[in-house]
């Protein structure tokens, strides 16, 4: 998403975010990087379907299955994935290369929103708020970066 945004000061602002596939590293989630690895949700997920087919080999041919029965188990098997997919963090990057006269200095803000709706709902109010205080909000997810 990329969005164009007037200052007060008359500074254009781009607005920006970025979907991220990995969590970016902070320096509170270091152990967890090093220690974590994917192997656990693999095994998991080898063992789960393994149980599935098993099931599905040894049910009798005059057990009748219902289709809600099939439904809640799509349902169950697709929930999490989902949830992977709609909770990925996104980058938001605001910046600016100043005013023409060179009185306003050019400036960059980047932080991370989690959720793909509300990264929406975050790109619209740092938007207002640079349009109302030609600065994103010192209170939300942007940080001023050097």
């Amino acid at each position: 998403m990329n969005r164009l945004v007037h200052g007060a000061d008359g500074r254009e602002w781009v607005l920006r975010s970025q979907l991220e596939w990995r969590p970016p590293a902070t320096a509170d989630d270091f152990e967890h990087d090093v220690a974590g690895s994917h192997a656990p949700g693999i095994a998991m997920l080898f063992v789960t379907v393994v149980l599935a087919v098993i099931l599905v080999v040894w049910t009798p041919e005059d057990v009748v299955v219902p289709t809600w029965v099939l439904l809640a188990l799509l349902l169950i098997i697709i929930f999490f994935p989902l949830r992977w997919i709609l909770r990925r963090p996104w980058t938001v990057v605001a910046e600016t290369e100043g005013d023409a006269t060179g009185e306003r200095p050019s400036e960059r803000w980047v932080g991370t929103v989690r959720g793909m709706f509300t990264v929406r709902g975050e790109m619209s109010r740092i938007a207002k708020t640079i349009q109302k205080h030609s600065l994103p909000d010192f209170d939300g997810p942007l940080h001023p970066v050097e």
